[in-house]
């Protein structure tokens, strides 16, 4: 008998497997050959599932930003004010610092090799996925001000982004309380004015 496969699944699979291997060689200097290799699949099934190396990263990028959501609702859902979500946000960014980190690099090295203003107009996986973040920090937040959740994206994304850059005095609990500050003193001053 025929072994049935699931190709959505299998597909998803082999898209959970490269994260390493983009983190590892970075975007432009991966092959797909190199990526099959690394997958332990043949280039042909890659060809299969991604008809390039572009779609392959874009279904990536889906990917991660969909399970990111996931984990974001799981870990942050349910405080029961922002001082907490702070505080969570912050053991957060400490659990899972080499995972953000890692993922920054493969974004920033994708960046790199892309004319940027094309790519991020064009592309519906990469704007869906920047609205997907943005609803989510919209929900967590409490608030519909999508300025504010892009604000606290691109705070994030900075903190995120030194540690990259070796600035070993970013405390990740210390800028999401101070973070906290912020967005408390910013929503108090919208409901006064």
């Amino acid at each position: 008998m025929p072994k049935i496969v699931d190709h959505e699944q299998y597909r998803k699979e082999l898209l959970g497997k490269c994260f390493d291997l983009f983190a590892a060689k970075g975007y432009a200097s991966i092959t797909m050959r190199q990526i099959a290799a690394g997958l332990k699949v043949s280039t042909g099934t890659l060809y299969h599932y991604f008809p390039n190396k572009q779609a392959l990263f874009e279904q990536f990028v889906e990917e991660i930003s969909q399970q990111d959501v996931i984990t974001a609702l799981t870990e942050f859902g349910g405080k029961n004010n922002l001082s907490e979500l702070m505080t969570a946000l912050g053991e957060y960014l400490v659990k899972n610092e080499d995972y953000l980190i890692k993922w920054t690099y493969v974004w920033v090295d994708f960046c790199q090799h892309q004319d940027s203003k094309i790519m991020l107009n064009n592309s519906i996986v990469f704007k869906r996925a920047n609205q997907r973040c943005q609803q989510v920090a919209c929900d967590l937040l409490g608030v519909k001000d999508v300025v504010l959740a892009s604000f606290v994206l691109s705070f994030i994304n900075g903190v995120v982004l030194e540690k990259l850059w070796g600035n070993n005095n970013i405390n990740f609990p210390e800028q999401c309380q101070l973070l906290g500050e912020m967005v408390t003193a910013y929503l108090q001053s919208k409901s006064q004015g």
